[in-house]
Formats: C-alpha cells, sequence, structure tokens
C-alpha cells in the first residue's frame, strides 16, 4: 500500500525531509531530558563532582539552578520543535488527502455509466470523503511516528548500553511479546475495520437516497419508514465502530500491561544493583527514566502499526476505485475546427450491461447529416441506451459506431462530446444561478445568447419574472422550480451549446400541449442543418421527424416515414392507434373549436 501512496508523496519530499530533520531534533531533546535530574541527584545532592571541569568549582546552589534552568531549556526546545513536527505533518498528510481526493474525482468522472450503474453513489461519496482521510492517517499516525519512535529508540539503546548493559538487555526482553501482540492482533483489527467503513459507506448510501427522493417519500407519507430504514444501518455502523473500538482497547491494555511488566521487571533489577553498589541512586533514576521513554517509542510503533491496519483498509478502498481501468480508452483524433459533419451509423451493434443481460442486439442504422430521427418503443426497449452510445456514456459490447465513418472510439472523449447537445431525462438542475444552469455546456457564453437560447426554450418570460432574473440562484435538484420550467432550462442549455448533433430525450415530457408546440417550434429554427435524434412518445413530435425508428426488445422492428409506417399496418400502426389515437382526437376537436 505504501508504494501506492508515494507517488503522492512525491510532490512534498523537502516538506518530509524537514520533518525527519524535526525526527532527530525531537529525539535529541527527549535523550537530554534527564541528565538534569542526575546532576541534581549526584552532584547537588550527593556530593559528586562535576564532570564537567569548566563547572567543577560552581556551588552547590548554582549547580541546582543550572540543572533547572536546564529541565525548562530541553522541555521548551522539545515542545517547540514537536509544535513545528506536528504543522508540518499535518500540512503534508492534509495535502496528500487533497491530492487523492481530487485524483479519485477525477477518475470517477472518467468511468463509465457502466460502472456507475453497477456503484452505491452514498459508498462512492464515502470513500471521496472519509476512505481518503486513510492517507493522513497513515502518514501522520503511522509512517512518520514509526521512523520518529525508531530514532528515539535508537538514541535511547545509544545511552543505555553504556550506561548498564545488563538493564538494557533486560528492558528489551518485553519486545518480542510486543510484536507478537501485533500480528495476533493486526488481522482481526483489519478484518472489523472493513467492516466498519463498509456499514457507514451504506450510511452514507441511505442518506443520499433518501434526501435525492425526500418528494418521493413525503408523498407516500414514508418519513417513518425511511427513519427506521436509516436507524438500522446506523445501528448497524455502531455496532462495528464498537466492536473496532473494543479491539483497540484491548490491544492497546495488553500492550500497556506488557510494558508494564517489563518496567517492573528493570526497577527490581535495578534496585538491586544500588543495593549492591553497582549503580547509584541518581544512575537508577536516570535509568528508570530513559526506560520509560524507551518503552514510549516501543509503545508508538505498536500502537501505530494498529493504526495502520485500520488506515490501511480506508486506503484500500480508495485505490479499488483507481486501481479500475477506465473501460472507455480515450482516442487521439479531433474533429475539424469547422465540427463535424453529422452523418451517424450504428454497425451490427450490440449492448448489453451485463453478460446475461442483452440491451441492443445488431442494431443496423445510417443516418444522413442533418436528418430528423425520431426514436420510439415501449419502456425498456433500448431506446436512451441507443443514443448513450454516441456520446460514448458507454461504448457497444459488439459492433461499431461512427461519426461521419470514423469509428467513435478513436475520437478523443472531449473533442466527440463537444459535438453534441443533449437534453436528457430526468431533467437536471444544479444549485446554481440560472445563468449558470444554462450556459454550463458553454461557460462564459455572452448574456444575449443565453437569453435568446432561453427565448427559444420559452422560460425566458419566467425566468425575467424572479426576483433576480437570470442571477436567481435555483435550490438543489431544482426543488423550487416545476417540471416544465426545468425542462426548458435544459433544453435551453442544449440549444446554447450550438453543436451539430442534438439528442433530445422526451425533450417536453413535462409541458402541455401548447407550450409543447411553442417550444418544438423554436428548436426547429435551429436544428435546420443539423443531426436531431429525439425520443418522443407525442404524436405532434413523431411527425416533425424525416424518419421513424421503432425500437422493440432491443432491435430495430420497423424504420421509415410516418406514411410508409402507417401503410405497412405493423408494429408503428399498432403503437399509434394505441398510444397517439387520443391525441388525433385532441388535434381535431382543437381545429374544430378554432
Amino acid at each position: 500500500m505504501l508504494t501506492k501512496l508515494l507517488p503522492y508523496l512525491r510532490p512534498y519530499w523537502w516538506r518530509v525531509a524537514w520533518a525527519l530533520a524535526q525526527v532527530f531534533l525531537i529525539a535529541g531533546f527527549e535523550l537530554l531530558k534527564p541528565w538534569p535530574l542526575q546532576v541534581v541527584i549526584d552532584n547537588v545532592l550527593g556530593g559528586k563532582p562535576f564532570p564537567i571541569a569548566a563547572l567543577a568549582s560552581t556551588s552547590p546552589t548554582g549547580l541546582l539552578l543550572l540543572a533547572c534552568l536546564g529541565i525548562i531549556v530541553v522541555h521548551l526546545g522539545a515542545g517547540a520543535v514537536t509544535l513545528l513536527h506536528n504543522y508540518t505533518t499535518i500540512g503534508v498528510g492534509q495535502r496528500m488527502v487533497n491530492d487523492l481526493r481530487g485524483a479519485l474525482y477525477a477518475h470517477l468522472q472518467r468511468l463509465s455509466l457502466a460502472f456507475h450503474s453497477r456503484q452505491r453513489v452514498g459508498d462512492l461519496l464515502y470513500r471521496i470523503t472519509a476512505d481518503s482521510f486513510a492517507v493522513q492517517t497513515m502518514i501522520m499516525n503511522g509512517v512518520l511516528p514509526i521512523l520518529s519512535a525508531a530514532v528515539l529508540l535508537g538514541g535511547m539503546l545509544f545511552v543505555l548500553l553504556p550506561l548498564d548493559p545488563m538493564l538494557t538487555v533486560l528492558s528489551l526482553t518485553v519486545v518480542p511479546l510486543l510484536f507478537a501482540l501485533i500480528f495476533g492482533f493486526n488481522r482481526k483489527i483489519v478484518d472489523v475495520a472493513t467492516e466498519v467503513r463498509t456499514t457507514e459507506s451504506r450510511v452514507y448510501s441511505v442518506v443520499q437516497w433518501a434526501m435525492s427522493s425526500i418528494k418521493l417519500v413525503q408523498a407516500f407519507t414514508k418519513e417513518d419508514e425511511e427513519h427506521q430504514r436509516f436507524m438500522g444501518a446506523s445501528g448497524e455502523s455502531l455496532r462495528a465502530t464498537l466492536r473496532l473500538y473494543s479491539w483497540q482497547t484491548l490491544y492497546s491494555g495488553a500492550v500497556n500491561l506488557v510494558i508494564a511488566g517489563g518496567t517492573a521487571l528493570v526497577v527490581y533489577a535495578g534496585a538491586r544493583a544500588v543495593m549492591s553498589g553497582r549503580l547509584s541512586v541518581g544512575q537508577l533514576i536516570v535509568f528508570i527514566s530513559y526506560l520509560a521513554q524507551l518503552y514510549a517509542p516501543i509503545n508508538q510503533i505498536t500502537q501505530s502499526w494498529g493504526l495502520i491496519a485500520g488506515a490501511r483498509v480506508g486506503a484500500r478502498r480508495v485505490f479499488e476505485v483507481l486501481d479500475t481501468e477506465a473501460d472507455l480508452k480515450d482516442g487521439n483524433r479531433s474533429f475539424p475546427a469547422k465540427g463535424a459533419r453529422g452523418a451517424v451509423a450504428w454497425r451490427n451493434v450490440s449492448f448489453r450491461y451485463r453478460p446475461e443481460t442483452p440491451v441492443l442486439n445488431g442494431i443496423e442504422l445510417r443516418v444522413p447529416a442533418g436528418a430528423k430521427i425520431a426514436v420510439i418503443g415501449p419502456t425498456g426497449a433500448g431506446k436512451s441506451t441507443l443514443l448513450g452510445l454516441l456520446p460514448r456514456f458507454f461504448d457497444p459490447s459488439a459492433g461499431i459506431v461512427e461519426i461521419d465513418g470514423v469509428d467513435l472510439r478513436e475520437y478523443k472523449l472531449k473533442s466527440l462530446r463537444s459535438q453534441i447537445s443533449m437534453v436528457l431525462q430526468p431533467p437536471l438542475i444544479f444549485p446554481l444561478s440560472v445563468r449558470d444552469n444554462i450556459a454550463y455546456g458553454r461557460p462564459g457564453a455572452p448574456d444575449a445568447e443565453i437569453e435568446r437560447a432561453a427565448r427559444l426554450a420559452r422560460i425566458h418570460d419566467f425566468v425575467a419574472s424572479l426576483p433576480d432574473g437570470y442571477d436567481t440562484v435555483i435550490g438543489e435538484s431544482g426543488v423550487t422550480f416545476s417540471e416544465g420550467e426545468k425542462q426548458r432550462i435544459t433544453i435551453a442549455r442544449a440549444l446554447l451549446r450550438d453543436a451539430p448533433i442534438l439528442i433530445l430525450d422526451e425533450p417536453t415530457s413535462a409541458l402541455d400541449v401548447a407550450t409543447e408546440a411553442l417550444v418544438m417550434a423554436g428548436i426547429e429554427r435551429l436544428v435546420a442543418a443539423r443531426t436531431t435524434f429525439i425520443i418522443a412518445h407525442r404524436l405532434s413530435t413523431v411527425r416533425r421527424c424525416d424518419r421513424i425508428v421503432v425500437l422493440r426488445d432491443g432491435a430495430i422492428a420497423e424504420e421509415g416515414t410516418l406514411p410508409e409506417l402507417l401503410g405497412r399496418d405493423g408494429i408503428f400502426s399498432e403503437y399509434y392507434r394505441t398510444q397517439f389515437a387520443p391525441e388525433v382526437g385532441h388535434e381535431v376537436e382543437m381545429r374544430v373549436e378554432a
């Protein structure tokens, strides 16, 4: 896992180097901490001559003052460097989290809709927001503390071995037991930490779904059921989290118990050494002080190892996504500056989201540039999937889709999608201003062109009536706008994009007949000479198209003009009688009244 994190650490190598230098400074101050105490005990209270000649004639009171001043200076220096070290490591950790988050988010944007259809939005959200912090935990609370502890441990052994080799070796007898605890608890902590992150991501998923479907929840008075669903997911997360804390607490307690046993063993052996005259009281106190500091880095290593075990789960979940190869390989070809001509062809195209579920089968369809094509068929026939292949939301499982005679996979995705404007279902609105929503596909568009697109979509008068006009900020998911208003804003967005290929997925489904006629009239002025595909369920829309493609069970059942299809008395004729007959009657009534 650390090898995967190195690329995110490399840009900050100089900060890491500075942090490592601080580790050695901190270790130096820690090694100095017990020595003023020995001076007080052996040289001030015990009367031993001070070993440094320049201070040998200093009075006991002077030595005491120097020792007390030394305690203050050493602790002040250690505190200042530790504070600086924490600031440095936090900075490195936070920057790595930011970089990793950015890489994860960008990678998710590049993965196809087929990938996203298999994922829970809440789980992906949790990986971006929570799992990415595992990097900071591993660096701040894992790797750097272990490195710091290792340096300090080496310094302690360097000082303690000359002081008393026997006690030093005796104090190290607990190390094998500590590492046995690491390996004994590590697997269990990883398993429970995995369960914690999985259950917590389910909580995110439940909340995300409920908040995005709040209108549906309230319409069917399902508030209590959704609350129970949330509490069920939250309860599972709580139980898993408590299990993790229990195992971590048990692990910490076992480590502390082993260290206490090692301390008791050294205190016993050291006291016997003082009683036999082999050690002075000051030397024993210094040794015991060092012993606490010797066990501190050993304890730090064992505790940090446990934190790394838990954090590694989060990092693994992040890299599971980052290691997912984009199933849409970017091409290296761009459209000419004047844009695509707009000739489109599906050549023996089949598609399936899963191997056992075919969606499209053997599609053969050629559309000349500038044609207007209506795509109709029952729900689930594959209409949106067929047109979703054009901007490469996914690639066909078999066959080729072409624009201007070139396989779409040869084009750069950005270049390809710049040639296509879309009105999708359901209408997608962002919590931005009306102006920014319309200009979403063409940032920086002049106000005059934004207003023109809004007029063509028959939304300008409504926008002008808003308190801040085009600067009015739309609520989350457009909840303050009606479906028809949102739909017209998305139509204006597509019209402003002004691309040579236009895809309209039921563009007027939320509009009344009168408004639909006005909106379609505006669209018609713009689609002239543009290749246009319309998924339609209204006769008025179908009549405006050059050709009609009828899909059934993922295949083209019929294709032709309106008179041709009606003359065949086939699937379309039946569809016409069942779906469009009421509209025909309504049109006749309107003519009579007129």
